[in-house]
């Protein structure tokens, strides 16, 4: 009886913490609003604004959203491209990287969203580093 306890607490455990984390981003509304708030910080850095020309920004945003909700636990299915492809040959360094990284952080902040929760996003967020930037 305690392992079937146990097994079901380890198979609950990772969605309610993905749970979670989407009400503490504010859910979809917070979602987007976190989104928007980093593509107009974006727009605005000289360092990676060139990478956005060109762009449908209303779709980028409507991809970036859907990609978060879908990691974060909420009610969401990401609908656009892999990472991989929907980067290739644009260029990337560490340096474009990171810059978004930090409009994110900063539009995370300017909606208080707890640091904890900053990180777990940024955790989930991590791994596609290796398929956005080009070496």
């Amino acid at each position: 009886m305690k392992i079937g306890l146990l097994l079901a607490l380890l198979l609950i455990t990772p969605l309610t913490f993905a749970q979670n984390l989407y009400v503490k981003l504010g859910e979809k509304q917070g979602i987007k609003t976190i989104v928007e708030e980093m593509l107009y910080r974006v727009g605005g850095d000289a360092r990676i604004a060139h990478h956005f020309d060109g762009v449908d920004i209303m779709r980028v945003h409507k991809l970036i959203s859907e990609q978060v909700c879908d990691l974060s636990g909420g009610p969401c299915d990401y609908s656009g491209e892999d990472m991989k492809t929907a980067h290739r040959n644009m260029g990337i360094d560490n340096a474009d990287f990171n810059a978004l990284v930090e409009h994110l952080i900063a539009a995370m902040e300017k909606q208080d969203i707890p640091v904890s929760a900053q990180n777990q996003l940024l955790a989930l967020l991590a791994p596609m580093h290796s398929d956005i930037v080009e070496d």
